[in-house]
């Protein structure tokens, strides 16, 4: 009799639905980025700051569990990256990584974190390595990457007549990746490259290489780099009177925060791309003020992605009922995506976020009515043009 009695205890439990489960007691997640070199302004702290404010907006807990956000800066170096990541998921119980500023750091702790089955949500790296293929089952792609930069910065300078180029180079994936990805965009419409050269990452002098660009006759010199080389680049071109002489530059990866440090007298009638704006819509004009507010600064694409991956990778945990990695990682592929950053945004196989984007001009400084509001946007490119069809992509996964 008493077999019999625990046999129907058993089945009574495996017909009930699992309670809710998280692991640790609690829900923790790494932002982990450049906090202190030449991308701290694209992400870095503020990053970081994106992602307290999606945990505070969610209610700090999920499924009853506290929320916690820690950080780190990994130097834009892939082996510190890698230390940091394996540091949390041994012996600091964290459950995601995101961010991810710098293509070799994000290619290498997607790596690390598919050993150790963990999620990563990389809003920082831009290369379409990470979802082509190097995709895992548990990276995921958010808010930018080379193909939509190439697609939408370059797609409107080839439209101008900028039908030869030069490329002056981050030398590391995400510069090359950038390049491949313009350089066949514009030869697909029709163009040319005439030449490119490669600089370190981080360099302050960029004399040798804007006169080869100089030299090179090129129309559009393309700027396959981000961040500080970015800005710092531009400052040269004008001292070297490269603008005046008729070629155009083309910033390739280049957001509010570099159009800020830069100056819109220096930046203004630049073409770039967006994934997000904070002055588009009353929705993005809120948050970007709360946000400037915290931060003193508005949001580039990089912060308000954080703060998308964040409120997605909870909600993904509440419809999952669970924060194990299988359940939340099927979860994100098949939920669609509405929130101040993307609307009516969906991922793909490959784990790439499918969303519109915005081609901007940097306005002149007359044209500037307040604070931090330096574009026109001249085109929405809707995100199956921007983005890579996965099927298309090279990822393993897809089919």
């Amino acid at each position: 009799m008493r077999k019999i009695l625990l046999t129907t205890a058993a089945l009574g439990l495996a017909a009930t639905p699992a309670l809710a489960e998280i692991s640790d007691g609690k829900v923790k997640i790494g932002i982990l980025n450049d906090q202190s070199g030449v991308y701290a302004d694209f992400g870095g702290k503020n990053s970081v700051e994106a992602a307290r404010m999606a945990v505070e907006d969610f209610g700090g807990k999920v499924l009853d569990a506290p929320i916690e956000i820690v950080s780190a800066d990994h130097q834009n170096k892939p082996d510190i990256a890698s230390n940091i990541a394996r540091q949390w998921y041994d012996t600091e119980q964290v459950d995601s990584i995101m961010e991810l500023t710098t293509s070799s750091v994000g290619l290498a702790v997607q790596a690390l974190s598919l050993d150790k089955k963990k999620i990563t949500i990389n809003t920082g790296a831009a290369t379409t390595e990470l979802t082509g293929a190097q995709c895992t089952p548990y990276g995921f792609h958010w808010a930018y990457d080379t193909h939509m930069l190439a697609v939408g910065t370059g797609g409107a300078l080839v439209k101008e007549g900028g039908d030869s180029w030069f490329f002056l180079t981050a030398d590391y994936a995400f510069g090359y990746s950038l390049e491949e990805n313009t350089a066949n965009f514009v030869k697909e419409n029709g163009g040319t490259v005439v030449g490119s050269v490669r600089h370190p990452l981080s360099t302050t002098d960029f004399s040798s290489f804007l006169l080869q660009a100089q030299s090179s006759g090129a129309k559009v010199i393309g700027l396959a780099n981000a961040g500080l080389d970015t800005q710092n680049a531009i400052k040269q071109a004008a001292e070297f009177g490269i603008t005046a002489g008729g070629q155009k530059l083309a910033a390739l990866l280049f957001t509010i925060a570099e159009v800020n440090g830069l100056g819109a007298e220096a930046a203004q009638g630049l073409n770039l791309t967006e994934s997000f704006y904070w002055n588009r819509n009353p929705e993005s004009a809120e948050f970007g003020k709360r946000f400037l507010e915290r931060t003193g600064s508005m949001p580039n694409m990089n912060h308000a992605g954080t703060y998308s991956a964040v409120t997605q990778y909870l909600k993904a945990i509440q419809a999952a009922g669970t924060d194990e990695t299988e359940a939340v990682a099927a979860k994100l592929h098949e939920m669609p995506v509405d929130d101040v950053f993307a609307q009516g945004g969906k991922v793909g196989p490959n784990g790439r976020l499918i969303k519109d984007v915005y081609l901007m001009e940097v306005k002149a400084p007359g044209d500037i009515k307040e604070p931090w509001d330096y574009y026109n946007v001249l085109a929405t490119i809707p995100g199956d043009q921007a983005f890579l069809d996965p099927a298309k992509s090279g990822c393993p996964l897809v089919k």
